[in-house]
Protein backbone atom coordinates (compact mmCIF):
# COMPACT_ATOMS: atom_id res chain seq x y z
CA UNK A 1 0.00 0.00 0.00
CA UNK A 2 1.61 3.69 -1.32
CA UNK A 3 1.91 6.43 1.48
CA UNK A 4 1.45 10.13 0.55
CA UNK A 5 2.57 13.55 1.60
CA UNK A 6 0.35 16.42 0.84
CA UNK A 7 1.98 19.95 1.24
CA UNK A 8 -0.46 23.29 1.75
CA UNK A 9 -3.18 20.25 3.55
CA UNK A 10 -5.27 23.37 4.92
CA UNK A 11 -5.84 25.02 1.57
CA UNK A 12 -8.64 24.77 -0.61
CA UNK A 13 -6.94 21.99 -2.91
CA UNK A 14 -5.06 20.77 -0.61
CA UNK A 15 -7.56 20.00 2.32
CA UNK A 16 -9.18 18.16 -0.35
CA UNK A 17 -6.75 15.91 -1.28
CA UNK A 18 -6.13 14.85 2.35
CA UNK A 19 -10.10 14.12 2.39
CA UNK A 20 -9.64 11.99 -0.50
CA UNK A 21 -7.09 9.99 0.85
CA UNK A 22 -8.29 9.79 4.06
CA UNK A 23 -11.51 8.04 2.39
CA UNK A 24 -9.16 5.41 1.03
CA UNK A 25 -7.84 3.75 3.87
CA UNK A 26 -7.76 0.55 1.87
CA UNK A 27 -5.53 2.36 -0.90
CA UNK A 28 -3.47 4.46 1.50
CA UNK A 29 -1.32 3.17 4.23
CA UNK A 30 -0.06 6.69 5.82
CA UNK A 31 -0.75 10.00 4.44
CA UNK A 32 1.04 12.76 6.23
CA UNK A 33 -0.82 15.70 5.76
CA UNK A 34 1.71 18.98 5.91
CA UNK A 35 0.99 22.60 7.38
CA UNK A 36 1.52 24.88 10.12
CA UNK A 37 -1.23 23.76 12.34
CA UNK A 38 -4.26 21.07 11.90
CA UNK A 39 -7.24 23.03 11.83
CA UNK A 40 -9.74 19.55 11.66
CA UNK A 41 -9.51 16.08 12.62
CA UNK A 42 -8.56 12.95 10.23
CA UNK A 43 -8.68 9.17 10.16
CA UNK A 44 -6.08 7.30 12.01
CA UNK A 45 -4.34 6.66 8.99
CA UNK A 46 -3.82 10.66 8.04
CA UNK A 47 -1.24 12.05 10.60
CA UNK A 48 -0.82 15.74 10.92
CA UNK A 49 2.59 17.06 10.46
CA UNK A 50 3.96 20.94 11.44
CA UNK A 51 5.86 22.57 8.35
CA UNK A 52 7.37 25.62 7.51
CA UNK A 53 7.82 26.11 4.01
CA UNK A 54 9.43 29.57 4.05
CA UNK A 55 12.36 28.00 6.21
CA UNK A 56 15.70 26.57 4.39
CA UNK A 57 15.95 22.91 3.33
CA UNK A 58 18.41 22.44 6.24
CA UNK A 59 15.51 23.44 8.88
CA UNK A 60 12.73 21.44 6.77
CA UNK A 61 14.72 18.70 6.71
CA UNK A 62 14.41 18.48 10.33
CA UNK A 63 10.79 18.67 10.32
CA UNK A 64 10.54 16.05 7.78
CA UNK A 65 12.71 13.68 9.97
CA UNK A 66 11.18 10.12 9.90
CA UNK A 67 8.56 11.39 7.31
CA UNK A 68 8.62 9.79 3.83
CA UNK A 69 5.99 8.29 1.26
CA UNK A 70 5.97 6.96 -2.27
CA UNK A 71 4.07 10.46 -4.07
CA UNK A 72 4.06 13.96 -3.02
CA UNK A 73 0.87 16.22 -3.27
CA UNK A 74 2.32 19.89 -3.74
CA UNK A 75 -0.31 22.30 -3.40
CA UNK A 76 0.85 25.14 -1.07
CA UNK A 77 1.27 28.79 -2.01
CA UNK A 78 1.63 31.79 -0.91
CA UNK A 79 0.28 35.44 -2.54
CA UNK A 80 3.07 38.01 -2.46
CA UNK A 81 2.10 41.83 -3.29
CA UNK A 82 4.56 41.37 -6.61
CA UNK A 83 4.93 39.23 -9.44
CA UNK A 84 8.57 38.64 -8.49
CA UNK A 85 8.00 38.18 -4.94
CA UNK A 86 5.37 35.18 -5.66
CA UNK A 87 8.30 33.69 -8.12
CA UNK A 88 11.24 33.80 -5.85
CA UNK A 89 8.87 32.73 -2.79
CA UNK A 90 6.78 29.66 -4.46
CA UNK A 91 10.27 28.50 -6.39
CA UNK A 92 12.20 28.67 -3.30
CA UNK A 93 9.36 26.87 -1.19
CA UNK A 94 8.86 24.02 -4.02
CA UNK A 95 13.06 23.92 -4.42
CA UNK A 96 13.47 23.59 -0.63
CA UNK A 97 10.85 20.98 -0.33
CA UNK A 98 12.88 19.25 -2.58
CA UNK A 99 16.04 19.43 -1.19
CA UNK A 100 15.18 18.52 2.07
CA UNK A 101 13.21 15.20 0.60
CA UNK A 102 16.64 14.53 -0.36
CA UNK A 103 18.55 14.94 2.86
CA UNK A 104 16.70 12.96 4.62
CA UNK A 105 16.67 9.88 2.02
CA UNK A 106 13.24 10.04 1.52
CA UNK A 107 13.50 10.55 -2.00
CA UNK A 108 14.93 7.15 -2.23
CA UNK A 109 10.86 6.05 -1.98
CA UNK A 110 9.48 8.54 -3.80
CA UNK A 111 7.99 8.11 -7.16
CA UNK A 112 6.00 11.31 -8.26
CA UNK A 113 5.25 14.53 -7.11
CA UNK A 114 1.92 16.33 -7.99
CA UNK A 115 1.89 20.15 -8.04
CA UNK A 116 -0.84 21.86 -8.25
CA UNK A 117 -0.56 25.38 -10.32
CA UNK A 118 -3.18 27.24 -12.13
CA UNK A 119 -5.09 28.22 -15.22
CA UNK A 120 -2.06 31.38 -15.00
CA UNK A 121 -0.11 29.12 -16.56
CA UNK A 122 -1.99 30.88 -20.08
CA UNK A 123 -1.48 34.21 -18.91
CA UNK A 124 -5.36 34.47 -18.30
CA UNK A 125 -4.57 37.65 -15.93
CA UNK A 126 -2.72 39.64 -18.69
CA UNK A 127 -5.70 39.72 -21.62
CA UNK A 128 -7.16 37.17 -23.50
CA UNK A 129 -5.53 33.87 -24.23
CA UNK A 130 -6.39 31.67 -27.36
CA UNK A 131 -9.37 29.35 -27.23
CA UNK A 132 -9.83 27.09 -25.90
CA UNK A 133 -6.50 27.07 -23.46
CA UNK A 134 -4.40 23.57 -24.57
CA UNK A 135 -1.35 22.24 -22.45
CA UNK A 136 0.74 22.84 -25.47
CA UNK A 137 0.11 26.09 -25.48
CA UNK A 138 3.41 28.31 -25.72
CA UNK A 139 4.46 29.39 -22.22
CA UNK A 140 3.71 33.53 -22.07
CA UNK A 141 7.53 35.04 -21.23
CA UNK A 142 10.35 36.66 -22.37
CA UNK A 143 10.67 40.72 -22.86
CA UNK A 144 8.36 42.65 -21.70
CA UNK A 145 6.04 39.70 -19.45
CA UNK A 146 6.26 39.65 -16.10
CA UNK A 147 7.53 37.19 -13.94
CA UNK A 148 5.11 33.80 -13.96
CA UNK A 149 5.95 31.85 -11.00
CA UNK A 150 4.01 29.05 -12.28
CA UNK A 151 6.71 29.03 -15.25
CA UNK A 152 9.44 28.72 -12.37
CA UNK A 153 8.26 26.46 -10.33
CA UNK A 154 7.72 23.61 -13.11
CA UNK A 155 11.28 24.09 -14.46
CA UNK A 156 12.79 23.55 -10.55
CA UNK A 157 10.27 20.23 -10.15
CA UNK A 158 11.65 19.01 -14.15
CA UNK A 159 14.91 19.87 -13.71
CA UNK A 160 14.89 18.05 -9.91
CA UNK A 161 13.16 15.24 -11.70
CA UNK A 162 16.22 14.37 -14.22
CA UNK A 163 18.27 13.60 -11.86
CA UNK A 164 16.19 11.71 -9.82
CA UNK A 165 14.37 8.24 -10.22
CA UNK A 166 10.75 9.88 -9.44
CA UNK A 167 8.76 11.63 -12.15
CA UNK A 168 5.89 14.30 -11.96
CA UNK A 169 2.39 15.83 -12.88
CA UNK A 170 1.44 19.39 -13.13
CA UNK A 171 -2.37 20.38 -12.90
CA UNK A 172 -3.94 23.47 -14.12
CA UNK A 173 -7.00 24.20 -12.46
CA UNK A 174 -9.01 27.53 -12.47
CA UNK A 175 -11.19 29.74 -10.96
CA UNK A 176 -11.48 27.05 -7.97
CA UNK A 177 -14.88 26.33 -6.35
CA UNK A 178 -14.05 25.10 -3.04
CA UNK A 179 -14.14 25.54 1.29
CA UNK A 180 -11.22 25.83 3.54
CA UNK A 181 -12.17 25.90 7.36
CA UNK A 182 -11.81 29.66 8.28
CA UNK A 183 -10.36 30.71 5.04
CA UNK A 184 -11.94 34.03 3.39
CA UNK A 185 -9.79 33.73 0.74
CA UNK A 186 -11.80 31.91 -2.10
CA UNK A 187 -14.37 32.60 -4.91
CA UNK A 188 -17.09 30.82 -2.95
CA UNK A 189 -17.41 33.11 0.39
CA UNK A 190 -16.58 36.40 -1.21
CA UNK A 191 -19.73 35.53 -4.18
CA UNK A 192 -21.65 34.23 -1.36
CA UNK A 193 -20.93 37.27 1.23
CA UNK A 194 -22.18 39.60 -1.51
CA UNK A 195 -25.00 37.93 -2.38
CA UNK A 196 -25.99 37.42 1.15
CA UNK A 197 -25.60 40.96 1.82
CA UNK A 198 -27.12 42.19 -1.41
CA UNK A 199 -30.69 40.47 0.03
CA UNK A 200 -29.87 42.22 3.18
CA UNK A 201 -30.20 45.65 1.33
CA UNK A 202 -33.34 44.77 -0.58
CA UNK A 203 -32.77 41.81 -2.67
CA UNK A 204 -31.65 43.26 -5.57
CA UNK A 205 -28.92 41.09 -7.20
CA UNK A 206 -27.15 42.89 -9.38
CA UNK A 207 -23.96 41.39 -11.37
CA UNK A 208 -20.74 43.61 -10.30
CA UNK A 209 -18.28 42.76 -13.25
CA UNK A 210 -18.25 43.06 -16.48
CA UNK A 211 -21.63 42.74 -18.91
CA UNK A 212 -19.37 41.00 -21.77
CA UNK A 213 -18.17 38.68 -19.22
CA UNK A 214 -21.81 38.13 -18.02
CA UNK A 215 -22.54 36.32 -21.43
CA UNK A 216 -19.03 35.19 -22.34
CA UNK A 217 -17.65 31.52 -21.31
CA UNK A 218 -15.86 30.66 -18.33
CA UNK A 219 -14.66 27.03 -16.82
CA UNK A 220 -14.31 26.21 -13.28
CA UNK A 221 -12.62 23.96 -11.07
CA UNK A 222 -14.38 21.92 -7.78
CA UNK A 223 -11.51 21.51 -5.68
CA UNK A 224 -12.91 17.66 -4.43
CA UNK A 225 -13.01 16.89 -8.54
CA UNK A 226 -9.54 18.00 -8.51
CA UNK A 227 -8.09 16.09 -5.83
CA UNK A 228 -9.73 12.81 -7.59
CA UNK A 229 -7.75 14.07 -10.92
CA UNK A 230 -4.98 14.05 -8.31
CA UNK A 231 -5.19 10.38 -6.79
CA UNK A 232 -6.32 8.99 -10.55
CA UNK A 233 -2.96 11.15 -11.92
CA UNK A 234 -0.59 10.13 -8.71
CA UNK A 235 -1.06 6.21 -9.98
CA UNK A 236 -1.86 6.53 -13.76
CA UNK A 237 1.46 5.54 -15.79
CA UNK A 238 0.72 7.88 -18.95
CA UNK A 239 0.63 11.01 -16.91
CA UNK A 240 4.45 10.93 -16.35
CA UNK A 241 6.20 14.29 -17.06
CA UNK A 242 2.90 15.98 -18.00
CA UNK A 243 0.59 18.44 -16.84
CA UNK A 244 -2.91 18.66 -17.16
CA UNK A 245 -5.73 20.82 -17.34
CA UNK A 246 -8.38 20.12 -14.35
CA UNK A 247 -11.81 21.57 -14.95
CA UNK A 248 -15.25 20.61 -14.47
CA UNK A 249 -16.13 19.32 -17.55
CA UNK A 250 -18.91 21.85 -18.56
CA UNK A 251 -18.55 25.67 -19.81
CA UNK A 252 -20.08 27.99 -18.18
CA UNK A 253 -21.70 31.69 -18.28
CA UNK A 254 -22.85 34.19 -15.34
CA UNK A 255 -26.07 34.33 -17.65
CA UNK A 256 -26.97 31.03 -16.13
CA UNK A 257 -25.74 30.58 -13.28
CA UNK A 258 -26.21 34.37 -11.79
CA UNK A 259 -30.68 34.01 -11.71
CA UNK A 260 -30.07 30.53 -9.75
CA UNK A 261 -27.86 32.45 -7.42
CA UNK A 262 -30.21 34.98 -7.01
CA UNK A 263 -32.99 32.37 -6.42
CA UNK A 264 -30.46 30.50 -4.12
CA UNK A 265 -30.57 33.93 -1.70
CA UNK A 266 -33.67 34.65 -2.07
CA UNK A 267 -32.96 37.81 -4.36
CA UNK A 268 -33.80 39.10 -7.71
CA UNK A 269 -32.06 39.87 -10.47
CA UNK A 270 -33.11 43.37 -12.26
CA UNK A 271 -34.28 42.83 -15.73
CA UNK A 272 -32.42 45.68 -16.83
CA UNK A 273 -29.27 45.57 -14.65
CA UNK A 274 -26.93 46.50 -16.99
CA UNK A 275 -29.09 49.62 -18.18
CA UNK A 276 -29.13 51.11 -13.94
CA UNK A 277 -27.58 53.68 -12.83
CA UNK A 278 -24.66 53.79 -10.48
CA UNK A 279 -22.76 56.47 -8.81
CA UNK A 280 -19.91 57.66 -11.06
CA UNK A 281 -17.41 56.42 -8.18
CA UNK A 282 -18.76 53.00 -7.91
CA UNK A 283 -17.62 50.96 -10.94
CA UNK A 284 -13.74 50.71 -12.07
CA UNK A 285 -12.07 49.87 -15.73
CA UNK A 286 -8.50 48.41 -15.49
CA UNK A 287 -5.76 48.15 -18.96
CA UNK A 288 -4.70 44.62 -18.46
CA UNK A 289 -1.32 43.88 -20.79
CA UNK A 290 -1.29 45.77 -24.59
CA UNK A 291 0.05 42.60 -26.08
CA UNK A 292 -2.81 39.96 -24.91
CA UNK A 293 -1.76 36.49 -24.79
CA UNK A 294 -3.35 35.36 -27.34
CA UNK A 295 -1.12 37.89 -29.31
CA UNK A 296 1.75 35.27 -28.95
CA UNK A 297 0.34 32.67 -31.65
CA UNK A 298 -1.81 35.27 -33.33
CA UNK A 299 -0.09 35.51 -36.67
CA UNK A 300 -0.05 31.78 -37.31
CA UNK A 301 -3.70 31.51 -37.00
CA UNK A 302 -4.44 34.26 -39.06
CA UNK A 303 -5.48 37.22 -36.46
CA UNK A 304 -2.43 39.26 -36.23
CA UNK A 305 -3.54 42.71 -35.36
CA UNK A 306 -7.22 41.66 -34.51
CA UNK A 307 -6.83 41.01 -31.16
CA UNK A 308 -7.94 43.61 -28.67
CA UNK A 309 -6.29 43.90 -25.02
CA UNK A 310 -8.17 42.66 -22.02
CA UNK A 311 -10.10 45.32 -19.61
CA UNK A 312 -11.35 44.57 -16.10
CA UNK A 313 -14.38 46.58 -15.65
CA UNK A 314 -16.53 46.46 -12.74
CA UNK A 315 -19.71 48.04 -12.79
CA UNK A 316 -19.34 48.12 -9.21
CA UNK A 317 -16.19 47.95 -7.76
CA UNK A 318 -16.02 45.76 -4.77
CA UNK A 319 -13.26 46.65 -3.26
CA UNK A 320 -15.27 50.17 -2.62
CA UNK A 321 -18.02 48.51 -2.27
CA UNK A 322 -17.05 46.51 0.97
CA UNK A 323 -16.28 49.42 2.58
CA UNK A 324 -19.91 51.36 2.27
CA UNK A 325 -21.34 52.27 5.14
CA UNK A 326 -24.97 50.98 4.54
CA UNK A 327 -22.94 47.49 3.54
CA UNK A 328 -20.77 47.01 6.77
CA UNK A 329 -24.27 47.72 8.50
CA UNK A 330 -25.80 44.90 6.43
CA UNK A 331 -23.02 42.60 7.17
CA UNK A 332 -23.14 43.44 10.85
CA UNK A 333 -26.75 42.82 11.39
CA UNK A 334 -26.69 39.60 9.53
CA UNK A 335 -23.82 38.02 11.20
CA UNK A 336 -25.08 38.46 14.57
CA UNK A 337 -28.98 37.33 13.22
CA UNK A 338 -27.29 34.62 11.97
CA UNK A 339 -24.33 33.78 14.42
CA UNK A 340 -21.71 34.25 11.21
CA UNK A 341 -18.20 35.18 11.76
CA UNK A 342 -18.31 39.35 12.18
CA UNK A 343 -15.33 39.93 9.98
CA UNK A 344 -16.09 37.77 7.22
CA UNK A 345 -17.10 40.74 4.98
CA UNK A 346 -13.43 41.85 5.98
CA UNK A 347 -11.45 39.16 5.28
CA UNK A 348 -13.27 38.43 1.98
CA UNK A 349 -11.14 38.85 -1.35
CA UNK A 350 -12.86 41.52 -3.09
CA UNK A 351 -9.88 42.34 -5.56
CA UNK A 352 -9.47 38.64 -6.53
CA UNK A 353 -13.72 38.45 -6.98
CA UNK A 354 -13.63 41.43 -8.51
CA UNK A 355 -11.26 40.67 -11.54
CA UNK A 356 -12.87 37.32 -11.76
CA UNK A 357 -15.96 38.77 -12.64
CA UNK A 358 -14.60 41.62 -14.63
CA UNK A 359 -12.84 40.66 -17.16
CA UNK A 360 -14.06 40.83 -20.59
CA UNK A 361 -13.18 37.82 -22.17
CA UNK A 362 -14.01 34.17 -22.78
CA UNK A 363 -11.78 31.66 -20.72
CA UNK A 364 -12.27 28.08 -21.90
CA UNK A 365 -9.29 25.36 -20.61
CA UNK A 366 -9.69 21.99 -23.00
CA UNK A 367 -10.07 18.81 -20.90
CA UNK A 368 -9.08 16.73 -24.36
CA UNK A 369 -5.72 15.87 -22.88
CA UNK A 370 -6.83 13.93 -20.04
CA UNK A 371 -10.03 12.62 -21.70
CA UNK A 372 -7.54 10.89 -24.37
CA UNK A 373 -5.82 8.78 -21.24
CA UNK A 374 -9.04 7.46 -19.24
CA UNK A 375 -9.92 9.90 -17.15
CA UNK A 376 -13.63 10.97 -16.97
CA UNK A 377 -14.34 12.86 -14.10
CA UNK A 378 -17.11 15.40 -14.02
CA UNK A 379 -19.36 17.43 -12.25
CA UNK A 380 -21.78 20.37 -12.74
CA UNK A 381 -20.27 23.81 -11.78
CA UNK A 382 -23.58 25.35 -10.38
CA UNK A 383 -24.00 22.00 -8.63
CA UNK A 384 -20.62 22.44 -7.11
CA UNK A 385 -20.80 25.98 -6.50
CA UNK A 386 -24.73 25.78 -4.85
CA UNK A 387 -22.65 22.67 -2.99
CA UNK A 388 -20.05 24.98 -1.47
CA UNK A 389 -22.80 27.51 -0.54
CA UNK A 390 -24.40 24.94 1.67
CA UNK A 391 -21.19 23.96 2.99
CA UNK A 392 -19.99 27.40 3.65
CA UNK A 393 -23.12 28.09 5.71
CA UNK A 394 -22.39 24.82 7.72
CA UNK A 395 -19.46 27.03 8.92
CA UNK A 396 -21.48 29.64 9.67
CA UNK A 397 -19.24 31.65 7.11
CA UNK A 398 -22.55 32.38 5.21
CA UNK A 399 -26.53 32.44 5.55
CA UNK A 400 -28.07 29.36 5.42
CA UNK A 401 -30.09 29.40 1.71
CA UNK A 402 -32.68 27.46 -0.39
CA UNK A 403 -31.95 24.73 -2.58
Amino acid sequence: MPSAIVTGATGILGREIVAALGKDSETWQTVHALSRSQKESYPPHVKHDFIDLTGDAKAMAKQLHGIEAEYVFFAAYLQKDSEQANWDVNGAMLKNFLDALEMTGATQKLKRVILTTGAKQYGVHLGPPKQPMEESDPWIEGPGRPPNFYYNQQRILADKAKHASWDWVVTYPNDVIGVAKGNFMNLGTSIGIYAAVSKELGGELVFPGSEAFYTSFDCFTYSRLHAQFNLWAAMEPRCSNQAFNVVNGDTESWQNMWPKMAKKFGCKVPANQFDLPLDKDAGSVMDLAPDPPMAETAAERGLQGKVAPGKVEQRIDLIKWSQRSDVKKAWQQLAAREGLEKDGLEKATWGFLGFVLGRNYDIVLSMSKARRLGWNGYIDTWDSLSGCFDELAMEKMLPRTGS
